[in-house]
């Protein structure tokens, strides 16, 4: 066993065994949660006038405080940005996370109280670094730099006391001494506003140092370690980091990236691990590299409840832990120490297991194709996806797809919007094999594809590489936690790729 490997280890023991008991007893776990963070905020103006002194049960909280959205919860947010404090968390708020999405051009201030970044935003790396220490005891990861490409929005006064950056920049602010030694870059290499430029100073900064790890978004990511490879002239990352041995992405779906990064790491010791982390809290992380799916991290100060995709309508239907089922699309809602409450994050997800709970992310709640009744979510389109690509050899770099509207000549269909890093030789079969695997993984779009009843085949429109960075670019959404929008129930997007093509 490596040495750095082994102190991990024995320091990260007394935190693995409290993951393993909230995984044998993980009910308990979150009524603690939910306790706890009602009578912490009880005396707040949130708390007071949802009456969280009289609480008594999971059905009081869900009767007493609806479900609401980021607009629902605004007007508390600007009193709290405005200088107000105890307004939905009796700590001082002193940090937001600003954070577009991929729901709203606006921008979002999602507020960080101390207890949040120390129980659960900063929890987050630390449990990843035990869980992989125990599930690779020879690993030698501990000994290298990690390289981390976060966001590029440096902390900004509100005006009213508090600070607004990237959740990045608020976690470089605040990383102990010691763990700063471990990363790469610098603080003022890894705010560079210009990802361009950012990633040319993280070339010079990093080709010569051990770094052995590293985290991020895998598109981005991926389009710096190009860079790196062009900056060396290396054929791959391996001749550049020979001791490389760990990714930790999150943010979308790695299996569309599975495969370049393959080649561009072909190394056997290479471990990639999954982590569910955005501006609200630090959610989940994979905990077993034979499954898909990532652990449901209980005890970050976090009580979390589902509400079944099929019935957004109706808030009533959300249920705690307990009350969910495998298979079933959910939308998450949280309540944290940082004073959320009911909060629907956006984001939809799957239990593959409820022995412990383990979850993989399916798409956004906004992001999907309903156009015409067919219902395709983003977890369809990337299985489709991975079925057409291994049928026909080809590799995606990124994609986006909408609705092609009916009118009295022609029935309505989906056009996709694929940039390939591998094209197919015959992009018809392409499109042929993304149909038959829509028809397999969607019942809805099935009906409606059959006998051309109500919809056509798709259309694939190829983009030439480059055109999806020049789009994100071209809407200041370039690097960081920004990501391509998939699907859109209409032509927004659609319109504006094509106008780059």
């Amino acid at each position: 066993m490596a040495l750095t490997t082994k102190l991990i280890r024995l320091i990260y023991a007394p935190r693995l065994h409290a993951i393993d008991r909230f995984m044998r007893d993980p009910v308990r776990t979150q009524r603690r949660q939910l306790e706890t963070l009602l009578d912490k905020a009880s005396g707040t103006v949130f708390g007071r006038e949802h009456g969280f002194g009289g609480i008594r049960t999971a059905d009081d909280f869900a009767r007493r405080v609806p479900i609401g959205e980021y607009e629902d919860f605004r007007p508390y947010i600007d009193r709290i940005r405005s200088g107000e404090q105890n307004v939905t968390w009796p700590t001082e708020i002193r940090w937001f996370a600003k954070s577009s999405g991929t729901t709203s051009t606006k921008s979002k201030f999602i507020p960080v109280s101390r207890e949040g970044l120390r129980c659960c935003h900063m929890r987050g790396p630390l449990d990843i670094a035990g869980l992989f220490a125990r599930l690779y005891p020879q690993s030698r990861v501990f000994s290298g730099k990690t390289l981390t490409l976060g966001g590029s929005h440096r902390l900004e006064n509100t005006g009213g006391g508090a600070e607004e950056g990237d959740l990045s920049a608020i976690l470089i602010e605040h990383t102990p001494r010691l763990a700063r030694g471990m990363r790469v870059p610098g603080a003022e290499t890894a705010l560079i506003p210009d990802f361009e430029k950012k990633v040319e100073a993280i070339c010079r900064e990093t080709v010569h140092r051990n770094v052995t790890a590293f985290a991020g978004v895998p598109s981005w990511n991926l389009v710096m370690l190009n860079k790196v490879l062009e900056y060396t002239g290396k054929d791959n990352i391996s001749e550049v980091w020979p001791n490389m041995e760990l990714f930790t992405h999150g943010g979308m779906n790695f299996t569309p990236y599975r495969e370049q990064y393959r080649k561009i790491i072909p190394s056997e010791r290479m471990k990639y691990m999954e982590t569910y982390n955005a501006s609200e809290g630090f959610f989940a992380i994979q905990d077993d590299p034979a499954s898909d799916a990532m652990l449901l991290m209980l005890d970050y100060g976090i009580y979390y409840e589902f509400l079944p995709v099929r019935e957004l309508h109706d808030p009533s239907k959300a249920v705690p832990l307990e009350g969910v089922r495998t298979g079933v699309n959910y939308a998450m809602i949280v309540s944290t120490c940082n004073g959320l409450w009911r909060y629907l994050i956006g984001d939809t997800v799957e239990f593959v297991s409820t022995d412990p709970y383990r979850v993989r992310i399916t798409g956004r709640t906004r992001h999907f194709i309903n156009a015409f009744g067919e219902e395709i979510i983003v977890d369809n389109a990337e299985a489709a996806l991975h079925a057409a690509c291994r049928a026909t050899g080809a590799q995606i770099s990124d994609y986006t797809a909408g609705p092609v509207y009916m009118n009295d000549k022609t029935k309505g269909s989906h056009q996709w919007i694929v940039e390939f890093s591998t094209p197919p030789s015959d992009p018809e079969r392409f499109a042929d094999e993304l149909d038959r695997a829509l028809q397999r993984v969607n019942s809805d779009y099935e009906a409606k594809r059959f006998r051309d009843t109500t919809l056509l085949r798709p259309t694939l429109t190829v983009a030439p590489q480059g055109t999806f960075y020049r789009w994100m670019k071209n809407r200041g959404k370039a690097g960081g936690q920004n990501k391509v929008p998939r699907l859109c129930n209409d032509r927004t997007y659609l319109d504006q790729l094509t106008g780059l093509l």
